[in-house]
């Protein structure tokens, strides 16, 4: 199944209408000429001047002619949305993380292969500024050492919001994550994780701190933080040392320096990069389904060690 925007742009669905969707998603689809924001489906309120429907089922009996549907809500019920959308031969676009599981996101590659549609798992740190350009200074570099710092206060992104902290919500993982999906872009040598350190609060059943190390199966030195404790402004740092050099991505790949010094980099933005892809991906008629971060996830919740912390609360 193909969509065109020759005749205009294309019609997109937005499934979940929370916080990122209305920060991120809604601006980079009114932004870009490929597409046109047609429906939403909503429990909880959708967006002025745009149809808005409960569930995706009363979408696709309404919209037959919506090409592709883009999922926003939190990754434990986005299964079986996916699923659905795709057996009904739309495009489907998943927002980090792609799935609850790794398994379940091979089905859906394998489901949209069979449908004939475009299956696109997002993961929109990767489209930092800095990211690209961090990629290409290290393809010919011997990396020596790399850490990970990626700090910030949960009562401030993620107020109120008790789904991550359930199983399936991957606490801290979830911003932890986009420092994965970056480090699995820009390191020029696959990584493994070969130990854990995970902090759980005695009322939650998702870490609010993890310490990974990682391993080449060599000499190379890798490991990373993540905490949701940070009090005084976040810090999402990567800091790279190899035989030519130091580099150094901070404000979550926003940033990019070199030996001390900032590179320039240009800042189209994540989600109008995302959804650049996503219009290229289904001109193609091709897929992008990527789940390396997850597996290091899903790696530290096998191998971890779990330390208890007092409880938190909101």
């Amino acid at each position: 199944m193909s969509a065109s925007a020759d005749n205009g742009p294309i019609p997109i669905a937005l499934v979940g209408i929370g916080k990122i969707a209305r920060d991120q998603h809604i601006p980079a689809i009114t932004g870009d000429a490929r597409f046109e924001l047609a429906a939403t489906v909503s429990r909880s309120g959708g967006v002025d001047g745009v149809e808005n429907h409960a569930t995706l089922s009363e979408l696709l009996e309404a919209r037959p002619d919506i090409p592709v549907v883009s999922l926003c809500m939190p990754p434990v019920p986005r299964f079986s949305i996916a699923q659905e959308a795709i057996a009904a031969r739309k495009h489907v676009m998943l927002e980090k993380p792609p799935g609850a599981s790794v398994a379940e996101v091979f089905r859906l590659e394998a489901l949209a292969r069979e449908a004939g549609v475009t299956l696109f798992t997002t993961w929109h740190s990767r489209a930092a500024a800095g990211v690209a350009p961090a990629k290409s200074w290290l393809a010919d570099k011997r990396i020596t050492s790399l850490r990970i710092d990626w700090k910030e206060d949960v009562r401030k992104w993620h107020p109120g919001q008790a789904w991550i902290w359930e199983p399936g919500g991957l606490g801290v993982f979830d911003p932890g994550i986009n420092a994965l999906s970056i480090l699995t872009e820009i390191c020029p040598v696959p990584l493994h994780l070969v130990g854990a350190e995970l902090t759980f609060p005695g009322n939650r059943a998702a870490p609010i701190a993890a310490d990974l190390t990682f391993t080449d199966g060599g000499e190379l030195k890798a490991s990373a933080a993540f905490d949701w404790r940070q009090e005084g402004g976040e810090i999402w740092q990567i800091e790279i040392e190899t035989d030519a050099g130091q580099l150094r991505l901070i404000e979550g790949g926003a940033r990019l320096f070199v030996d001390g010094a900032e590179q320039p980099v240009d800042a189209v933005g994540e989600y109008p990069t995302l959804y650049a892809q996503l219009g290229q991906l289904i001109a193609e008629g091709r897929s992008d389904v990527d789940v390396t971060p997850l597996i290091h996830v899903s790696d530290a919740f096998m191998l971890g060690r779990h330390v208890h912390a007092d409880p938190f609360h909101d």
